[in-house]
């Protein structure tokens, strides 16, 4: 990739998920950096008014919770760690709130478990939260839920949570802003030939090798769990930046083009990585029957499927299911996620939208597939 493509690719980026580490956001664990956390909501605002979505995924709960609770040293017990985390992420939104609001913006504060994002459903509404959020120029803040949790406070890192809110949100990109400049060949503090990794695939197992050093001693995370989650923003076609907290204007520069840190590069392209996973398919758990004049909107105008233009339902399925698209004579023409469980769609079939809410108590979305969710089979 060249560099004329490398600045392309961080400035054509529209929905950008920004993670900052504990080290940067909390004084490495004296309580929440507020000139840094203030700056970083200067730049988002920065962002938002040049036409881009943001999203902030933030660490540094428990430290502020330790700090506000007098604790000096990190507590092993799960429920002490609950407590601080409670405790501190009042400090945490507030310090966000106060500083986004200073720069014209509105906050909103999600906590997510790893457990919303593996149900299909939770997915679903967390997903049309968030992006109903970045509709309303509202900066979503998330944090994972640490006070209800034990695995993710056992096991779980932010840098993972940035990958998965990045697949969540279909991010153009994944910003991982961490107290080091980027990835090495190998750690640079004891190898005095390790160079400095401007740009690589995401996913070269190479990278996993390099990256097998510690992080700092406030947060979770080393070097290798941003290499990972690079490679599972990759999933979803979403590209990583690696790169240093301090340095100057970094959200801005980046945005515009600069090289700043490691870029690491997704492979598959964004609308190719989502529906060649609808497209890879085995079994599905039901499929609906369309009439002729649906076939052509789907077919020939790239139109999403309505309700009205159902036929039937076969088969059991819930909301976010991979499902079949059948033509009257029951030829598979596309696939794709359902908006609706199978017995609300038997409900909605020949229905116009109007009516939705008078039969189910509530309107999701006007589609039974939308068209950005639909992959036609050849």
């Amino acid at each position: 990739m060249t560099q004329i493509s490398e600045s392309k690719l961080l400035a054509d980026a529209r929905r950008i998920v920004v993670k900052v580490g504990s080290s940067l956001v909390t004084n490495e664990g004296r309580g929440l950096d507020e000139t840094a956390i203030s700056e970083w909501c200067r730049q988002l605002a920065a962002l938002v008014r040049d036409g881009r979505e943001v999203v902030m995924v933030s660490s540094g709960a428990i430290a502020e919770g330790m700090k506000r609770l007098g604790w000096s040293v990190r507590p092993k017990e799960v429920h002490e760690l609950q407590a601080a985390a409670a405790v501190g992420q009042m400090g945490l939104a507030q310090m966000y709130e106060t500083k986004l609001r200073e720069n014209g913006l509105g906050s909103a504060q999600v906590l997510l478990t790893h457990a919303d994002l593996a149900d299909r459903e939770r997915y679903l509404n967390a997903r049309s939260t968030l992006l109903t959020l970045l509709r309303l120029q509202v900066v979503p803040v998330i944090n994972e839920n640490d006070t209800v949790v034990n695995d993710e406070i056992k096991f779980g890192d932010n840098d993972t949570l940035g990958a998965l809110v990045a697949n969540l949100v279909e991010a153009d990109a994944l910003i991982i802003l961490t107290d080091q400049k980027g990835l090495y060949t190998a750690d640079p503090r004891r190898d005095p030939d390790a160079r400095f990794v401007h740009e690589a695939k995401a996913g070269d197992p190479a990278l996993e090798v390099m990256a097998g050093g510690a992080g700092s001693s406030i947060g979770k995370g080393g070097m290798i769990t941003k290499i990972l989650a690079a490679k599972r923003a990759a999933g979803s076609g979403a590209s990583t930046v690696i790169a240093w907290g301090r340095e100057p204007e970094a959200l801005v520069r980046l945005t515009q083009g600069e090289a700043i840190g490691t870029l690491l590069v997704a492979q598959t392209a964004k609308n190719q990585a989502r529906k060649q996973w609808m497209a890879d398919h085995l079994q599905m758990r039901g499929a609906v029957l369309i009439d002729e004049g649906a076939v052509l909107k789907l077919r020939d105008e790239g139109k999403s499927l309505l309700p009205i233009g159902m036929t039937a339902v076969e088969g059991e399925f819930s909301r976010g299911d991979v499902i079949a698209i059948k033509d009257a004579a029951g030829a598979e023409i596309a696939r794709g996620l359902a908006n609706y469980a199978s017995a609300e769609a038997r409900l909605l079939c020949r229905k116009p939208s109007a009516e939705f809410e008078r039969l189910l108590g509530y309107v999701a979305e006007p589609e039974m597939v939308h068209r950005d969710n639909l992959v036609l089979q050849r």
